[in-house]
């Protein structure tokens, strides 16, 4: 099984469209994914709150808006491949 975290705010379009696509990906795969609302801190607002959606792997990578299904499946074959 592969964790995800897919860090998000309400009402933010773009973090609508890499949901749908996460959930594309664990219909899948065998993928579980943490939805972290950045609003609730103020340090992940600071950190990402002009860069959501972001995807964070469990190497600690992050991948930032834009990206496809086939963006997230490519990075999560080259942690399978490590």
């Amino acid at each position: 099984m592969i964790s995800l975290t897919l860090y998000t705010t309400i009402g933010c379009h773009l973090c609508q469209l890499a949901d749908t696509l996460l959930s594309e990906l664990s219909n899948q795969h065998d993928v579980v994914v943490e939805v972290i609302e950045i609003g609730d801190d103020d340090d992940l607002v600071t950190r990402y709150g002009t860069t959501i959606p972001v995807v964070k792997f469990a190497d600690n990578s992050e991948l930032n808006w834009p990206f496809t299904l086939q963006d997230l499946e490519i990075k999560m074959g080259s942690l399978s491949a490590n």
